[in-house]
């Protein structure tokens, strides 16, 4: 080692900063460094100490570079509740759009006649409005796009309607599973029923989104000494929801029971909507629906038929997103309003009055059951005839569902597919006098249509004719 780089390591770095570097590097002598020299250098060159601007720290100093091009948010934040609004509005009607010529009002028989097949009916206003308030039109629907809400009466819609006149004459009970491919009309079909209830005086009580009830998204609290929970906010809710839709043919009835167990003591002969309005915080919610539903099923009172429908049935064919106070899973049918549900649906409650329990199922957004698929499959396939093989659970499988099984053991079926060509021809002539269709509407361009859309089915339809037109 040199002896530059010993000095190098001995000295202190202040020293050997004030040395020069060609005196370091001098010849192969050696140098001798004093005490004194290195102190006398060091006061020399810090003169003026720490504050001198030579030793002064230095500050960093950091400035908001504004690039170009990127818009600033100074707008105002969307309030609590403000975007789920928005992503549920539904617009139901456009001035824009033309006024069919010939547009016929619905009217309480209409669904249910052979003749009407293939044709469109206007909703009335009244129960545009009931229908609202249960939440039956969905976002995805295209009511937005024409004058006024109107709906294609099909096959189906014709037998659904049919089945229901036969349980009002009967006074009994349809339980039948809505189901279908995606987007071939499965939440219409719910709505077409619920409208031949409502203008048939018929009492329409309807979940719109079961995934509410089982996604933990709402309140829930045990009840006492039962296994069972119940959901305090979304009863009151729809208990609310019920009173709007239904206010025509409750304001005929009374109370046929006294209820002194409610937040309101109601006596005998009271008002059925005195009993719906006691319902004003959510503790006493589900005491008031469960005095209202034996009110509803009274023997011998002439109550009117009950149309109870749920939309998204694979929803509550599992195990919940609840848990109890052990932290374990909750299953969705020990959640109260669905057990309530199911346990009509599957016949072991029944509407001494009539009526008909429906339940549709969905393809967009539905968790799979391999319960439910397995019943529809069985229930299908007995339907058939005795010489359709009966498809059996997979031994090798643990996601079946004992309980989800026994609720649809005996259920009825109806399947949608797609449009008959009668059908896709009233649609399109419906659509083109809408003013949406820009073109003539002939057996070629029903065939195109109908091929296109996989065999007519509706809401492929609307996506190679009314594409552009959705906003």
């Amino acid at each position: 080692m040199s002896a530059s780089n010993c000095l190098r390591c001995l000295v202190r770095p202040s020293a050997v900063a004030l040395v020069p570097r060609q005196i370091l590097q001098a010849g192969g002598g050696s140098l001798t460094f004093t005490a004194t020299a290195a102190t006398k250098g060091g006061s020399s060159a810090n003169q003026g100490g720490r504050n001198s601007p030579a030793n002064r720290p230095m500050k960093l100093r950091f400035r908001k570079v504004k690039k170009k091009g990127v818009a600033s948010h100074t707008g105002k934040p969307p309030l609590p509740g403000e975007r789920k609004a928005y992503r549920k509005k539904i617009v139901l009607s456009n001035n824009n759009a033309l006024p069919v010529p010939g547009l016929e009002n619905l009217r309480p028989a209409d669904l249910a006649k052979q003749d009407n097949i293939g044709t469109i009916k206007a909703l009335p206003e009244d129960v545009v409005d009931a229908l609202r308030a249960m939440e039956a039109f969905k976002p995805t629907q295209c009511w937005g796009i024409f004058r006024r809400p109107a709906m294609l009466i099909r096959q189906e819609t014709v037998d659904l309607t049919k089945k229901m006149k036969a349980a009002e004459q009967d006074r009994k009970m349809i339980r039948v599973v809505i189901e279908g491919n995606r987007i071939t009309g499965k939440s219409l079909m719910l709505l077409q029923a619920m409208t031949h209830a409502l203008m048939n005086d018929w009492v329409v009580l309807h979940i719109p989104e079961a995934q509410e009830l089982t996604t933990a998204v709402t309140e829930y609290a045990s009840v006492e000494n039962s296994p069972l929970w119940t959901q305090p906010t979304y009863t009151l809710k729809l208990l609310h929801a019920f009173k709007r839709a239904n206010e025509k043919v409750l304001s005929r009835m009374n109370t046929v029971y006294s209820h002194a167990d409610l937040p309101q003591i109601i006596p005998i002969n009271s008002p059925l909507m005195q009993l719906i309005n006691s319902a004003k915080e959510a503790d006493g919610a589900w005491a008031v629906f469960q005095a209202l539903w034996r009110e509803l099923n009274a023997e011998n009172a002439g109550r009117p038929p009950v149309l109870f429908s749920l939309d998204g049935l694979a929803h509550i064919m599992k195990v919940s997103d609840y848990r109890n106070p052990a932290f374990e899973l909750i299953h969705s049918h020990d959640l109260a309003l669905v057990k309530l549900f199911t346990d009509i649906l599957s016949g072991a409650q029944v509407m001494p009055n009539g009526g008909a329990v429906l339940a549709a199922t969905t393809r967009g957004n539905s968790p799979r059951s391999a319960s439910m698929e397995l019943a529809i499959a069985q229930r299908e396939a007995e339907k058939a005839g005795p010489e359709t093989v009966v498809p059996q659970r997979d031994p090798y499988s643990k996601k079946y569902d004992d309980r989800s099984e026994a609720v649809m053991k005996s259920v009825e079926i109806l399947r949608l597919k797609g449009l008959s060509k009668s059908e896709a021809r009233g649609l399109l002539e419906y659509w083109a006098a809408s003013g949406v269709l820009k073109q003539r509407v002939d057996e070629s361009l029903v065939s195109e249509k109908w091929t296109l859309s996989g065999n007519g089915v509706v809401g492929e339809m609307e996506r190679a004719s009314l594409l552009t037109m959705k906003a």
